[in-house]
């Protein structure tokens, strides 16, 4: 079991495409989701590795977690933020004023940003590294700390969908669990509203009550007002 995990809130989070650039580090409340979020994941039976994005804001995430559970710290470029290419660093709302943005927010399968990284290919990216991380660690319980739009690619492969899922309401600052094989987990959140309930559908009552271990001890340690919504992902809003 993977557990994606999505960095903290930075100055810039709504406002600025920061992309791979250096020098963006977590805001104060960031800094409070990544300790709480810390808590949370040290309360499972074991943690077995922890992997981070290079980038500063993935890394101060992922350190409280380490402290935490006792587990060092590994960097991992396949889970870096989408290359925004000659998008990085701009406002979004200047972004969104662009013909371009009608193409990412409606066919963002189609789109490549300008000299940088094509969708499909920051899919093909995570899903291939979330598949080696569990496939070096074989039954345990892996932490991968990366960046919102690679998280979502994976969920809607998870899915099988042939939509990539847009928007701020799909991965909030939390965790998200990568199935091994498709089980049944759970959506959860610290404040008792469930995250991305506009794109998953509830699976049924006989398979919300089908988890097994890792997923089981996932969702009793972790439990904040869960609900069944995906099949394929756990997520934590912090």
């Amino acid at each position: 079991l993977v557990l994606l995990v999505r960095h903290g809130q930075t100055p810039t989070t709504g406002k600025v495409l920061p992309g791979r650039a250096p020098g963006l580090h977590l805001a104060e409340s960031g800094v409070a989701q990544a300790n709480k979020l810390a808590e949370r994941i040290s309360a499972l039976d074991r943690i077995d590795a922890i992997y981070a994005s290079p980038l500063e804001r993935a890394r101060e995430t992922a350190a409280p977690i380490g402290r935490a559970t006792g587990t060092k710290v590994s960097i991992d470029k396949g889970l870096l933020e989408c290359d925004f290419g000659d998008w990085t660093g701009a406002e979004l709302k200047k972004l969104m004023k662009l013909p371009q943005w009608n193409t990412v927010q409606r066919s963002p399968s189609t789109f490549r940003f300008p000299n940088g990284e094509s969708f499909a290919e920051m899919q093909l990216r995570i899903v291939s590294t979330l598949d080696r991380l569990r496939a070096a660690h074989p039954g345990k319980t892996v932490v991968a700390v990366s960046h919102a739009d690679p998280i979502k690619a994976a969920l809607a492969s998870a899915r099988r969908s042939r939509r990539f899922p847009t928007g701020r309401s799909v991965v909030e600052s939390g965790v998200t669990a990568w199935p091994s094989k498709p089980e049944c987990y759970f959506t959860a959140s610290a404040h008792r509203r469930p995250v991305a309930r506009t794109h998953f559908a509830a699976p049924s009552s006989n398979a919300a009550s089908s988890g097994t271990s890792p997923a089981r001890n996932v969702r009793h340690a972790l439990d904040a007002g869960v609900a069944p919504y995906c099949p394929m992902a756990l997520a934590i809003s912090v």
